[in-house]
Formats: C-alpha cells, structure tokens, sequence
C-alpha cells in the first residue's frame, strides 16, 4: 500500500498486488486505478476478440508504468492454463489472449482483475523503498483485491490493518 505522502504520481494512493518478489527484482499490478476511457467490449474489438452473450462488464486498469500496452489477468485459481503462473492464496495469473477470450465468453475465472502494464523494481529496488517508508506491506486479502470497488481499496487496505492514514507520518517520500 503506498504510503500518504508518496509523490510519485503514479504511485500515489495505491494499492499493489506484488505477483512476484525475488533475488532478480519484483512484479506487481496496480489494484486500484481504473482506466477512464477504455472498456471491455472496445479492448475485445481491438484484439479481434468477439464477446459473447456471458460476457461481463470487465473494467481495466491500470497496471502500472512497465509494458503499458501488455495485458494481465490477476484471477482466482479455478482458471487455469499452461502459461498460467500460480501466485499465492488462490491467486493466479495468466497474461495470455485466451484467458481474454475466456472472460468475454463467460468461461473465464469466477473472479479477475484485468490491467494494462505493471509495476517493476530491480534488484532489491522494492525492498529499498519498503525500508524507506514508502510502501506499507499486508498480507494478501480476498475482498479487497476482488469484491472492494477499486476506488475503495486505498482506504479500504488501511482499514483492514486498522491504520488510519491521516495519522500516518507524511514525511516526504521519494
């Protein structure tokens, strides 16, 4: 969770799922900034992609800054592909047109998160940043991620650790 007084812009007020976190650097997707402009239905135009009658209003978001055209599908386990990579808690994720193709049919995971790009650090970066205050780590949570509306989840996630952020150091943060 971004810290309040984050002032990278990007960043400010998030809330990030990390995918993956090792010795070689961390993945995350940004859970809570939706993109304006964007819907489902046009981004299947787009790819070609037909939606069928199942389908459901999917919103996008933004990922993050890395690979901002590549599409990723952060979903419950019960969908699953051999490019599918299996995260943690019955979280998966799968950055592959035919689970696209599987949501706008219907047939795709119970429930899913679809963005565009995502958040990267180097080597140790993420960790860096933690110790500096800038990001607030918790432990993964179902609703927050799937069933909080992604303008709540910022507020929502400090709650959850009940911390309140107008109390929280607003030191500057880089």
């Amino acid at each position: 969770i971004a810290m309040p007084g984050m002032r990278d812009e990007q960043f400010y007020k998030t809330v990030i799922y990390i995918c993956a976190h090792t010795d070689d650097g961390a993945m995350g997707l940004v859970l809570n900034q939706v993109i304006k402009g964007l819907s489902f239905p046009s981004l299947l135009e787009q790819l070609g992609i037909e939606e069928g009658a199942n389908g459901r209003a999917v919103p996008i978001h933004f990922g993050g800054p890395v690979e901002a055209g590549r599409g990723f599908v952060l979903h419950t386990d019960d969908y699953q592909q051999d490019a599918t990579l299996e995260v943690d808690g019955g979280v998966s994720l799968t950055a592959t047109v035919d689970v696209l193709k599987a949501v706008a049919r219907g047939r795709g995971p119970k429930q899913s998160l679809l963005a565009l790009g995502y958040a990267g650090w180097g080597p140790g970066q993420l960790d860096g940043e933690i110790m500096e205050g800038s990001w607030l780590p918790m432990n993964f949570d179902h609703q927050l991620v799937f069933e909080t509306p992604p303008a709540e989840r910022w507020d929502a996630a400090y709650l959850a650790l009940g911390v309140d952020p107008a109390l929280v150091g607003r030191h500057n943060i880089a």
